[in-house]
């Protein structure tokens, strides 16, 4: 290398032509190189995403290491260390603390495999490094604790700072809280709005959720008293809308992202989960069978210029994980684990670049 020294300097300088592929600006300028050190012939540095389940890093990494080889020297053993520090936009108030990011999973209507979604997302975001945390905010009709093999457990409650909190379930790495947790199985819960509203400001105020980097709201279908006092309680990053290719479903999808895009909530919408995109055969996994109709996520996606984050094929095996409590992205079928891990690393991807490029969301004051 001559007389050319490598210092801590100079390898900022390089890494500073690295963009950040979502948030396009530079590394340094996003303060994501951490712990720089410099042996002989040898750069050591930690790059700092915004998401463990961030889809591009490995192209961040490569370009990193290019940078250091055409800037420096192409000679240098390059040696680098991803870590993840999940965005947030929100503050620490005394309402949820320690959760990073409140995401609202919605659809028009009932049927479309909301719950089946919500449920794999987050497990495939834990499996990504990530803390999860769901709030079963359907409280007629919980699926939660079925769909994760808790129907017969119960939370306890643990007495802190004066109050009483609720622990929440955890199975598989993920907390929740459910009223299904709360009442017998096989009981009704036969509730007016505002008792339901009040649950679910208790599965808030009261549960103890520690450090989360995404809460998923599992909401009830349609626009209800729930929706209104889930953006009333929290401020929510963002609203993630489940729908099947259909035209009844895409009907009441439209009118879910409109209310989230009222002038008076303005919660940005994140993208779109498009279930059942197709029938799939597992003995026959090239094959697809468009039984509910083609191209409907992505068209409602385009009508209101958000991101497609995936298509869920419709496979057998997500129903029967469902039924048996183990949530589908945790078998082997690759099918099924390609389509969840790649919505769940395109959820985050969008978290991350509403939290660096949009204002906080504030919690709703409804004028009467």
């Amino acid at each position: 290398m001559g007389e050319f020294t490598i210092n801590k300097e100079k390898v900022l300088q390089a890494l500073s032509t690295v963009e950040e592929p979502d948030l396009k600006r530079d590394l340094v300028t996003l303060g994501m190189i951490q712990d720089i050190e410099i042996g002989i012939n040898q750069v050591s540095f930690t790059v700092v995403l915004t998401t463990p389940a961030c889809p591009l890093k490995e192209l961040i990494r490569r370009n990193c290491e290019a940078a250091i080889h055409e800037h420096l020297s192409p000679d240098v053993e390059v040696n680098i260390k991803l870590i993840a520090n999940v965005t947030s936009t929100r503050d620490a108030g005394p309402m949820i603390p320690g959760v990073k990011n409140v995401i609202a999973i919605s659809s028009g209507k009932g049927g479309v495999g909301k719950s089946t979604v919500t449920a794999n997302l987050a497990v495939a975001l834990h499996r990504s490094g990530a803390k999860v945390g769901i709030i079963d905010a359907d409280i007629s009709g919980p699926s939660i604790p079925v769909m994760f093999g808790a129907e017969n457990m119960q939370p306890t409650i643990t007495p802190k700072d004066g109050k009483n909190y609720i622990n929440p379930i955890r199975q598989y790495g993920i907390k929740m809280i459910s009223i299904g947790f709360l009442t017998p199985p096989d009981s009704a819960i036969v509730w007016r709005g505002p008792m339901a509203s009040q649950a679910l400001k208790q599965f808030f105020g009261d549960t103890d959720w520690g450090e989360l980097d995404y809460l998923l709201i599992d909401l009830p279908p349609g626009t209800s008293d729930i929706h209104l006092t889930l953006v009333q309680t929290v401020p929510v990053t963002g609203a993630v809308i489940v729908t099947t290719p259909q035209k009844v479903a895409l009907a009441d999808a439209s009118k879910g992202m409109a209310m989230f895009r009222q002038p008076q909530i303005n919660v940005p919408i994140l993208g779109v989960v498009e279930n059942m995109s197709w029938f799939t055969p597992e003995e026959l996994p090239e094959h697809q069978y468009f039984i509910f109709g083609k191209g409907g996520g992505q068209s409602l996606a385009d009508k209101f210029d958000v991101p497609l984050l995936g298509q869920i094929p419709l496979v057998q095996g997500i129903r029967e994980s469902g039924d048996e409590g183990r949530p589908a992205v945790m078998n082997v079928n690759p099918i099924v684990n390609d389509a969840f891990r790649d919505a769940a690393e395109s959820l985050a991807q969008q978290v991350a670049i509403r939290n660096a490029s949009r204002e906080k969301t504030r919690p709703v004051e409804i004028q009467v």
